[in-house]
């Protein structure tokens, strides 16, 4: 019964595991060494909320919002995936 309940699991994990490769994850030489490019982007996507937010609060859009950590956190990690794939995407 547990064989044919993991025949049947196969196709599912053969689909998940369909994009991935051998393929070195994306980094950038810095300082002599490998920096992971996700956390660049990550960095410049906190980097980028933090100036929208000055932004908001200058035109005064940031106490309209009405989740606004949600939206922040939201504007990050768009920025951070603009980011990946503006400089990393293929």
């Amino acid at each position: 019964m547990r064989l044919v309940s993991c025949a049947r699991l196969a196709p599912f994990a053969a689909i998940a595991l369909g994009g991935c490769m051998q393929a070195q994850a994306p980094s950038i030489p810095l300082f002599g060494s490998y920096f992971p490019a996700w956390l660049a982007c990550a960095v410049v996507g906190i980097l980028g909320a933090v100036l929208v937010r000055v932004v908001f609060v200058f035109i005064g859009l940031d106490d309209r919002l009405p989740l606004r950590l949600f939206v922040y956190v939201c504007l990050a990690a768009g920025i951070a995936f603009a980011t990946s794939l503006l400089f990393f995407g293929n």
